[in-house]
């Protein structure tokens, strides 16, 4: 194995290993409330909000957000409060 695949396969390995946010696929919420919501608390681009929204609805669940626990808690809070069905994950 190269060392670019192997150095590409170590940062996926640290990404996953750190808390996240899982965003539940829900069936009231629209495509534009949640594309808003990751934009506005996760700081996602346009492009990165519309994939994880997609990536939600078709598999029930994705972590939108990876970070330490201060930064995730209040994100959480904030998707929360406006109807987003999230946990954070250790």
């Amino acid at each position: 194995m190269n060392t670019q695949v192997e150095h590409v396969e170590e940062l996926l390995e640290d990404v996953e290993s750190q808390p996240r946010i899982v965003l539940y696929n829900d069936n009231h919420n629209s495509f534009e409330h949640v594309i808003l919501c990751l934009m506005a608390f996760c700081n996602h681009n346009l492009i990165q909000a519309e994939q994880c929204a997609q990536l939600v609805h078709s598999k029930g669940k994705y972590a939108v957000k990876h970070g330490s626990i201060d930064e995730l808690v209040s994100i959480n809070n904030q998707l929360a409060a406006n109807d987003l069905t999230t946990e954070i994950q250790l």
